[in-house]
């Protein structure tokens, strides 16, 4: 049986290997491991940078993170609310398809469905990640008509 509950700083390493994988499954990037360890204690350091949720099962005797997301901020001036961003989304090949990423999601939403200052949740996805678009459009997310540009120099 499969929960959910907000990461702690002790879910750090599965966090950060999930996300090694994430980029290199989702884009081929192989990323550098001290940045990336960084990167995710920034979130566990600075809590309005974002939050991180996993999915649990039992196994073996002891639960084992077996899914991940993270949730970031973005004000929205035209609704007067935030929007979350579902962000680092990763489920362990051997527990895809099993509805981890469906529980987490649902997690987050009834959270977000809760804080009258969330005005909807948004996320991005590789335009040839199939999968992933199936998975977004079963749970009613659709395409919000704008692309997303970026220029990086990390």
């Amino acid at each position: 049986m499969t929960q959910i509950r907000e990461a702690l700083a002790d879910d750090a390493p599965v966090i950060i290997e999930f996300n090694r994988r994430l980029a290199w499954e989702t884009e081929r990037k192989r990323l550098d491991p001290a940045k990336l360890a960084a990167g995710v204690a920034g979130v566990f350091g600075k809590p309005g940078r974002g939050r991180y949720f996993v999915a649990t099962t039992a196994e073996g005797g002891a639960q084992r993170v077996v899914g991940q997301l993270m949730i970031t901020y973005e004000w929205s001036d035209w609704r007067n609310g935030d929007f979350w961003w579902i962000q680092s989304v990763y489920v362990d090949a051997g527990h895809r398809r099993r509805g981890v990423f469906r529980a987490l999601y649902e997690y987050v939403e009834a959270l977000a469905r809760k804080k009258p200052d969330v005005c909807g949740l948004r996320l991005y996805v590789e335009v040839a990640n199939n999968a992933a678009l199936s998975t977004y459009d079963n749970l009613g997310f659709q395409p919000s008509g704008y692309v997303v540009y970026e220029r990086e120099w990390s």
